[in-house]
């Protein structure tokens, strides 16, 4: 048995492979259409028969760019995130990423470690104004060409990638920024996930047409309007005061069996503390429901369902009164024209021609809590009362009123950005998108919302959502106030906003600061860390002739570490110990999952140790990885024999 070294050309060296990934499904659907590895197309024409199209005129949605963004998408990275620590909160316990760096490149890296893991992706990109900033992407070298764009900016500060309205291909750009990042964003989402996306007039036609292609239009959930109550002043027409929210899920019908997509009336324990305060069983009923009434009619912020409960009866209850008539064309059961006798006149009261709503012992039940409202006599149709303390939700809505904005918050942590999204708003969504344990991703984090907005919903709920952001880090006009104010990077102003988000709310909850994860990991998009696997020709060369050590000088064992998680396809959250073995330090990943030792001088001393160690944690699957140039010939074979007597047989070296 001998150490096999990982080298160019492995799996393990680069990002997953989704072009072969593809093929593997393919062979597992119709195995007679792979030969020698290819797909022979002709094959699978003819198993698909007249399915396919060949005419010159059908329907499609196309631009300058789209192909390359395709073949961008499905092309691996051959980058790595290498940790921040000193940038991070609570590095050893918490389970959120935040993530610098082009967003294409991070949504490649992490599909080994999170695909099918995401349970919801809200993300705000760049409206397409004509003032924002576009990820143009190299194909040739993207990773370069992150390195090289990163705050670039002209003699008049304007940032070199905006993508002007001017441009002849203005809709092509954007459109090829997007394709490539959505088709990467689906695999990571979950069958019970879905993505939510912020956009306004200005690309929601061909957004809607983007993700009807990748997503499918069986999975289209539906577009909210939210009516910012702010027109924009446009004197060439339309004065536009919204903007939207397109949801779509991966798997409609899975999303469906887990999803109920409502969320809390948040003003509901307003109405329920008005009406206490109103209500007394000395005064008139007719009056304090006037004047409940009249208070609800002037509130401003009350949505439609929040307004129904309008009433309170005797006991102090708010509710709202509804027809308690059977609601369909057909007459329903026997059981559903038991009479209702008036409390008063003690006679029968008129029953709806087609019948009840409910069952005669639903009917009992309702009439034992007094929810059923019976008119002067019994010529009046009876209704059913509604309670509000026992409706606190209502169905996500597709119209919001919502006109605020999160400026002073942003003013209270005294962190300056120009429009970020709205915390209320987005908390409402991920409350009903998500549960506990659920992961969100934002790849276009911004002023990190996204995250804020984790944290209170978990203080709220007393749940634990965890958090990704990705944010590239776009250089700051050092003209604007969060240049002023030290802020050199829009990743700088995320990172930042978190912990001070996290310090006001554990200055706030002081009872439940230890249970809540209000810490994040910050990892940076890099080259590889391994000269051989970075693509580079000139560390290929160096790498052929280098036999002391295949690992860049400046980076670390820790660099090492994550990259080798990623490419294993391991979660960045893991825990992980540490031990000194034989005078080396040994990393042990998930309890035993994977051993990872990069020092020099390995004996199998070490090898001994790692293995008492899995003995000891008993994990279900046990991997070992050392550096290549850590030991000699002899000691790398005694190193594999050793580990082999602890059971361990999948041992490499890079």
């Amino acid at each position: 048995m001998s150490i096999e070294q990982i080298k160019t050309g492995d799996e393990l060296t680069t990002s997953k492979d989704l072009i072969q990934e593809n093929i593997e499904k393919l062979k597992e659907l119709f195995p007679e259409v792979l030969s020698e590895g290819k797909v022979d197309f002709k094959v699978l024409k003819q198993i698909l028969g007249e399915e396919i199209e060949e005419g010159e005129e059908y329907y499609r949605f196309t631009w300058a760019g789209k192909s390359q963004a395709r073949k961008e998408a499905h092309k691996p990275s051959i980058g790595t995130l290498r940790p921040a620590k000193d940038e991070s909160v609570d590095w050893n316990t918490t389970q959120n990423l935040y993530i610098e760096g082009d967003n294409l490149e991070v949504l490649k890296l992490l599909q080994k470690s999170y695909a099918g893991k995401i349970k919801m992706i809200c993300i705000d990109p760049p409206y397409n104004t004509g003032k924002d900033f576009v990820y143009k992407d190299n194909y040739k070298d993207n990773l370069k060409n992150y390195q090289e764009i990163t705050g670039q900016i002209d003699g008049e500060g304007n940032k070199l990638s905006t993508n002007s309205e001017s441009d002849g291909r203005f809709h092509s750009n954007w459109l090829t920024m997007m394709y490539s990042r959505l088709i990467l964003a689906r695999n990571l989402l979950n069958d019970e996930g879905a993505i939510l996306i912020n956009m306004d007039e200005h690309e929601i036609a061909n957004l809607l047409k983007l993700l009807n292609e990748i997503f499918g239009e069986n999975n289209d959930l539906g577009t909210i309007i939210w009516d910012k109550r702010n027109p924009k002043g446009d004197s060439r027409g339309i004065a536009y005061q919204h903007e939207y929210i397109v949801v779509y899920a991966k798997n409609k019908e899975e999303f469906l069996k887990t999803n109920q997509l409502i969320r809390i009336k948040k003003n509901a324990k307003i109405i329920l503390s008005k009406a206490q305060s109103l209500f007394s069983p000395k005064s008139d009923l007719d009056e304090i429901n006037r004047e409940f009434n009249n208070w609800i009619i002037s509130q401003p912020n009350l949505s439609g369902g929040e307004r129904a409960y309008n009433k309170i009866d005797e006991s102090g209850r708010v509710y709202q009164s509804v027809s308690m008539a059977w609601p369909n064309k057909k007459k329903a059961p026997d059981d559903y024209f038991i009479p209702l006798i008036h409390p008063v006149t003690k006679k029968e009261c008129v029953i709806p021609p087609r019948g009840w709503r409910n069952p005669s012992l639903t009917m009992k039940n309702l009439l034992e809590k007094d929810l059923i409202l019976f008119g002067k006599d019994e010529t009046t149709q009876p209704r059913r009362k509604y309670l509000l303390s026992e409706n606190m939700d209502e169905n996500i809505p597709s119209l919001y009123y919502y006109g605020g904005s999160d400026t002073g918050l942003l003013e209270e942590l005294q962190i300056p950005f120009d429009t970020p999204k709205v915390v209320q708003i987005c908390k409402e969504h991920i409350q009903a998108f998500t549960k506990h344990g659920d992961i969100i991703l934002d790849f276009f984090s911004g002023s990190a919302t996204t995250a804020h907005a984790v944290f209170e919903l978990n203080v709220e709920s007393g749940e634990k959502r965890k958090f990704i952001q990705v944010q590239l880090p776009e250089r700051i006009d050092e003209n604007s106030e969060a240049y002023k104010a030290g802020f050199k990077t829009i990743s700088e102003i995320g990172k930042e906003r978190i912990r001070r988000a996290a310090k006001k709310i554990a200055k706030e909850n002081p009872l439940f600061t230890k249970e809540l994860d209000l810490g994040f990991k910050v990892f940076k998009l890099n080259t590889s860390n391994i000269k051989a696997w970075d693509g580079n020709p000139e560390n290929l060369e160096k790498s052929l002739w280098d036999t002391q050590d295949n690992i860049k000088e400046s980076r670390t064992e820790e660099d090492v570490l994550y990259e080798i998680l990623l490419k294993y396809g391991l979660d960045l959250t893991l825990p992980i110990e540490e031990k000194e073995i034989s005078g080396l330090k040994v990393f042990n990943v998930g309890y035993g999952a994977l051993f990872v030792c990069l020092g020099n001088n390995i004996t199998s001393k070490v090898a001994e140790g790692i293995g008492q160690w899995k003995e000891e944690v008993k994990p279900e699957i046990c991997r070992v990885i050392f550096k290549d140039a850590g030991f000699t010939d002899v000691e790398k074979t005694n190193t594999a024999q050793t580990l082999k007597r602890f059971g361990i047989h999948e041992i490499k070296s890079i």
